[in-house]
Order: structure tokens, then sequence, then C-alpha cells
């Protein structure tokens, strides 16, 4: 005679996945007359700063910020989670170009969880021969060369640095998309 005891245990499945914020760049260069030159797709890397900031504005009650601009990078650039506008030593903003300030980010609103300046790409003009574009930012103060601000994503061409001459353009559109892993 005995007793036989024994015990089992079952895993509940996951009620939660991994949510995933991440953003797709395109840039389009022309030249002076409106031909194009070259064409690049490119994924970001949404900082540290960018994602605290998105959770501070969303979950904690932190301020939102309503106003974002786009800046430009060259040097080959290596993009780091842990990259602030105060400090990034992968890479350095390039300030070559016409417009007074970094170019206003204008989104067109969020659908299907995702936000792009697809309406309204950013346009910049630039202004010296040889310019070396490597990539772009997304930064809450206008201010080109600036290190202030919260830096939200960077992305740096796959393929190395591209060249622009004087009066080249360059348009940047910047897609982030929240999905669930």
């Amino acid at each position: 005679m005995g007793d036989r005891f024994g015990a089992t245990t079952k895993r509940r499945a996951a009620l939660a996945e991994p949510m995933l914020i991440c953003g797709d760049w395109t840039f389009i260069a022309r030249d002076k007359h409106g031909r194009e030159k070259w064409r690049e797709t490119v994924h970001n890397v949404v900082v540290n700063a960018g994602l605290n900031h998105a959770l501070d504005a969303t979950l904690s009650g932190g301020s939102q910020i309503t106003t974002w601009y786009i800046g430009l990078i060259d040097g080959s650039p290596t993009v780091n989670a842990a990259d602030t506008m105060a400090s990034h030593p992968g890479w350095n903003e390039v300030t070559a170009y016409d417009e007074a300030t970094r170019v206003q980010w204008t989104d067109g609103g969020v659908s299907n969880q995702s936000v792009s300046n697809s309406g309204s790409p950013a346009e910049f003009t630039i202004a010296t021969n040889q310019t070396e574009i490597g990539g772009a930012f997304l930064v809450s103060d206008n201010t080109k060369g600036g290190t202030s601000g919260t830096l939200y994503a960077a992305a740096a061409f796959s393929a190395g640095d591209k060249t622009l001459d004087d009066d080249d353009t360059l348009s940047v559109t910047a897609t982030f998309t929240a999905a669930a892993s």
C-alpha cells in the first residue's frame, strides 16, 4: 500500500507581446536641375532618450514635444542607442545646407500604428560642393550644429556616405511604426 503524489505546472500563454518601435527613412537626392542622383532607404535606431521620452509623455505625465526637426549626418556614421544630442561619438552633424535651421518634420497624423512626414518631406538645399551625407536624425531642437534637445532617432546609410554638391537638394521622409512584435 502506498500513496503516490505528484505535481505538474502548466505555463499560461503570454498575455503581452513586446512592442517594437522602429523607423524607415527614405532619402531622394536631386541635382540642381531636378534630376534624381540617388535614392536610399534605411532603418533607424530609436535611441534610449527617444524611448524614454515616448514612455514619459505617454504613460508618466511628462510633457509632449509637439515640434520635431530633421538634421543630417556625415562621416560614415555609427549610430548607438545611447546617443544623445550632447554625446554622439559615432557621427557628426552636416550643416552645409542653405536652410537657416534644421528642417521641421511635419507629420500627417497617426494611422495604423504609423506616423510619417510623407505628405511633406523635409527638403534640404546643399550649400557646398562635395558635401558628404551619411544619414539623418530626428530631434526636438532646430539649431543647426546644436547639442541640446531630445534626440529621438538616427539612421545611417547601409552602403556608406553619399556626396552632394552646391544647389543639389535632398528630400527626407521618416516613417515611424509601433507594433507588437
